[in-house]
């Protein structure tokens, strides 16, 4: 039963991570393809904890944890170049 789960789940991050990528590639604005770029990431971490579920390895989990935290600064940066047009003050 947890297998079908997981496929389920697959299929449907799978389906969610193609609709961002289109969102990211066809975007009108700017702020709307950071936006699809930070949903993509959060897809992302989401398939790493499902290949760790299925796995039942930890390795997985730490992967996810670092994409997330990679993601959070890629996002505060992209939104902070919006804003001001630099990074470094």
């Amino acid at each position: 039963m947890l297998t079908l789960a997981i496929e389920i789940g697959f299929a449907l991050i799978g389906l969610a991570m193609a609709l961002n990528l289109w969102r990211l590639v066809r975007g009108p604005d700017a702020t709307d393809r950071v936006l699809a770029l930070d949903t993509l990431t959060i897809n992302a971490i989401a398939l790493l904890v499902l290949f760790g579920i299925r796995a039942a390895s930890s390795a997985y989990f730490e992967a996810a944890l670092i994409l997330a935290a990679m993601g959070f600064v890629g996002t505060m940066a992209l939104c902070k170049y919006l804003l001001r047009g630099d990074l470094i003050e």
